[in-house]
């Protein structure tokens, strides 16, 4: 038996009324996806607790079948869990975005969608000349970073402190949005520390000059301390592979055992390598029996409120990963079982996620269709099926 788990990120949304009132799902030619719909069950699911934040670590880690409320402990260590950054007992690790502020407004959460060569330029500036040895900056991929705090007298402090996602504030006033609680004044100095080293940054003036977002200031959010969880082998009998272009995602892969592919050309951005992951899929296939492929084009789409990005996100999803992978397992004339869903609704018109509960589909070997038409908020609306907590999904995919 081969299990394929598949996640547009972000893909679920609001009607739309420049789609005459469609989602991007429903405007998106995504024929593979709506087949899988229509061979399958599709059920409605939580993927964020009550009470948690509706965050990609949150909802990947349900979608892999670990319980957040039992195993969640900050964002930061699980990107720096990929990174092979070790967050030891007492320290935090917090996410770094290279972001884009003018007049007190965050501008541009992702400064341009920085490239990963100009960024690590600029993190390697901040970590000589504000770093100390209770800060330490890491470059990661594109305008995603981590800062590590080691002083054990702050760290308390700072777990408890409340840190806003830059993604979920552009456009929005920066001092209404500032690091609130215990730890906020010495995240607030070290993000004003940032600002002079990063404007007199060669870089920066490059990218002025070419009418780029500067990356002219770092935001500090997603705090957390060291995370261990079961291995996936343990929990669920088979052993497999993670793909996906984001530190998140490997991260949680390697703490949970399984094998990170690293696709050429993927970048967590529009112009990711489809392609490249439906094919490192497929290989990965050959050897194990289980892969849990992620794509984050969908859900920057969202969050730059770019309606045209995020429909031709799914449809690239679906013609280079979703097809591919299904043709391959309906060739080896074997069983397989394909899980898909979004990990949270990342609507256009908001520009930020959501709690919103989502759909699920599970198409293959004795998985009965229920009669559900599409892939789309709407026709999975129908459906009388429900998980009420998603981490549970994957013991219905694996029955051990």
């Amino acid at each position: 038996m081969k299990y394929v788990v598949l996640v547009p990120d972000g893909a679920c949304d609001y009607p739309l009324d420049d789609l005459a009132g469609r989602t991007p799902l429903e405007a998106a030619k995504i024929p593979n996806m709506h087949s899988i719909a229509k061979g399958g069950e599709v059920g409605i699911t939580n993927t964020i607790p009550k009470g948690y934040a509706p965050a990609s670590d949150v909802a990947n880690l349900s979608i892999l079948g670990y319980d957040p409320v039992k195993y969640y402990s900050g964002r930061g260590p699980l990107e720096a869990a990929n990174m092979g950054i070790e967050i030891k007992e007492g320290e935090a690790a917090f996410r770094c975005n290279l972001v884009t502020i003018d007049n007190d407004t965050m501008l541009d959460y992702s400064a341009g969608h920085i490239t990963t060569k100009e960024a690590a330029l600029l993190i390697g500036i901040l970590d000589k000349t504000i770093s100390s040895p209770g800060v330490e900056f890491y470059h990661g991929v594109g305008y995603r970073h981590l800062v590590v705090l080691k002083d054990r007298s702050l760290v308390a402090d700072l777990l408890k402190t409340k840190c806003v996602p830059p993604h979920d504030i552009t456009g929005y006033k920066i001092s209404k949005n500032l690091p609130k609680g215990p730890g906020a004044k010495f995240l607030i100095e070290l993000m004003e520390k940032a600002k002079s080293p990063l404007a007199n940054a060669e870089v920066n003036r490059v990218r002025i000059d070419l009418n780029e977002n500067p990356a002219n200031s770092i935001w500090l959010w997603g705090q957390g301390t060291s995370s261990t969880m079961p291995r996936f082998v343990d929990e669920f009998g088979v052993t497999g592979s993670i793909i996906s272009a984001v530190d998140l995602i490997k991260g949680i892969g390697k703490i949970v055992g399984l094998n990170v592919l690293d696709v050429p050309g993927a970048t967590g951005y529009y112009d990711t390598n489809y392609k490249g992951k439906g094919e490192y899929a497929i290989k990965s296939l050959e050897k194990n029996d289980f892969v849990f492929v992620h794509v984050e084009a969908t859900d920057e789409a969202g969050h730059n409120g770019d309606m045209r990005a995020k429909i031709t996100a799914l449809e690239n999803f679906d013609k280079f990963i979703v097809g591919p992978i299904l043709t391959y397992l309906k060739n080896r004339q074997e069983p397989f079982k394909i899980m898909m869903l979004a990990d949270h609704y990342t609507p256009v018109k908001l520009k930020t996620h959501t709690a919103d509960p989502v759909f699920y589909v599970i198409y293959g070997f004795g998985i009965k269709s229920n009669n559900i038409n599409a892939f789309t908020e709407a026709e999975a609306a129908k459906s009388s099926l429900s998980v009420a907590d998603a981490y549970q999904l994957m013991v219905k995919l694996i029955k051990k």
